[in-house]
């Protein structure tokens, strides 16, 4: 099959390509700019442009099966900052790749959601795909809103749309900015000997799944018909005191973390039901926390 990745050089993206390329698909992938960590990957076409551009989507769309859109111009902790924009880029953006694709006939895609901002505040833990949509900050808005179109489209428009709603994904080659991904800043500041900051106490709990795992699931799912959403996680909940023990025991540092106020954006408590995609894709996630956090930090210390 021949797969378009858009945001193929990306964290998840490049992890993707990878799994794709393993289950012996075509990739070609379109983003931005290149992949941070590592050079071009033989045997995979790159173009560079944004996936907003409609002349850029038409060439990238050329002898193309299916397509996953992993893209996205903003994150959770910054989504808030600036809703215009975050509805401009994504939400406008994905409706351009929808029409695309509807044009040039390609109607499998596979969409990255969020499965920890699109429940909100859950009624039941772990989260079923079941469970009320109901984000409450613009990042997850825009996500169930792409749902809600993914949706339409398949109703009016042929599209057959399958959509993974990933927990908190950690691993190699995820950017160490500090705007996303708790582990991977962590780890950072603690390398570079910079305090630690948690908002709240500490006991906010979430569930985070290993890369390579999200990757594989992505890979799996897109060479099928299922459609719908599949929650992607460990299925397992931690708590951010648990992480900085688990951090401890990996680096062998003392922590001491600042505790501030919480936030009005953080979820008490998000742990994915994750029975669905074991069942339709035989999928689940076997790597233990503390060993994908080893391998990230041993990750860094090579990336330098």
């Amino acid at each position: 099959m021949k797969t378009l990745v858009i945001g193929g050089c990306g964290f998840i993206g490049s992890h993707v390509v990878d799994r794709l390329r393993a289950r012996g698909h075509s990739v070609k992938v379109l983003d931005r700019q290149p992949e941070r960590f590592r050079p071009p990957v033989e045997g995979v076409e790159y173009l560079v442009g944004d996936f907003s551009d409609q002349m850029v989507l038409i060439e990238a769309l050329a002898g193309v099966e299916a397509v996953l859109h992993l893209a996205g111009t903003t994150v959770p902790g910054t989504a808030d900052l600036n809703p215009a924009l975050d509805v401009q880029g994504n939400l406008i953006g994905t409706l351009g790749l929808l029409d695309a694709m509807s044009r040039v006939g390609v109607s499998r895609l596979l969409f990255l959601s969020s499965g920890g901002t699109v429940y909100g505040r859950p009624d039941q833990v772990p989260i079923p795909e079941t469970h009320p949509l109901r984000p409450i900050n613009s990042y997850g808005i825009v996500k169930v809103a792409i749902e809600h179109y993914l949706d339409l489209y398949g109703r009016t428009r042929g599209l057959s749309p399958v959509t993974i709603r990933a927990s908190n994904p950690y691993g190699p080659r995820q950017g160490h900015a500090g705007v996303q991904g708790v582990i991977s800043t962590f780890l950072t500041r603690l390398r570079q000997n910079e305090p630690i900051e948690i908002w709240g106490d500490g006991s906010v709990v979430r569930d985070y799944v290993y890369v390579t795992e999200l990757a594989d699931l992505c890979a799996r799912a897109v060479a099928t018909d299922r459609t719908g959403p599949y929650n992607a996680g460990s299925g397992q909940g931690t708590s951010l005191n648990e992480i900085i023990a688990i951090l401890h025991a990996v680096t062998g540092r003392d922590i001491a973390p600042l505790y501030r106020p919480g936030r009005a954006l953080d979820v008490c408590e998000s742990i994915l039901d994750v029975s669905r995609a074991k069942a339709d894709f035989g999928w689940e996630s076997t790597i233990p926390l503390r060993e994908g956090v080893r391998a990230t930090y041993e990750w860094m210390a090579q990336a330098g």
